[in-house]
């Protein structure tokens, strides 16, 4: 999975409904595996095509390879970013987000935390970001 630094995207309601099953599945899908996969969509499985289309020009998707589907090949797709990288690509660029708006975004994540390892790296994040700041 590539994720230096994409540029940014939004995914439709759809698209997201897709790369919801690709990070949950974990393995590259191709179109039949999707719609298999996805009985409870909001989407049109002939629609399959457009959408797979559309998320692979935001560069959200690739094609990862080939399997046989019958007499055929079929290509498969992966994520070119990982769900904490996309929640945190759509947070930046949330037109009211700003420096300002990083504490209570923090604030509001850690309140969830209950590993202390967790609490250490993220000491050692600030650490480090402050040192990269002198």
């Amino acid at each position: 999975m590539k994720e230096s630094n994409p540029q940014y995207f939004k995914l439709t309601k759809s698209e997201n409904e897709i790369m919801e099953l690709m990070w949950k599945e974990g393995h590259p899908l191709s179109r039949s595996e999707i719609i298999e996969l996805t009985p409870e969509r909001s989407w049109k499985s002939s629609s399959i095509h457009i959408l797979l289309n559309s998320m692979l020009d935001k560069r959200a998707i690739e094609v990862a390879g080939f399997v046989q589907s019958t007499k055929n090949y079929a290509r498969t797709f992966t994520p070119c970013i990982s769900s904490d990288h996309y929640a945190v690509m759509q947070i930046k660029n949330s037109t009211v987000f700003s420096q300002n708006s990083v504490p209570n975004v923090v604030s509001a994540l850690v309140e969830d935390v209950t590993t202390p390892s967790i609490l250490d790296q993220l000491e050692e994040i600030v650490k480090t970001r402050r040192q990269e700041l002198s």
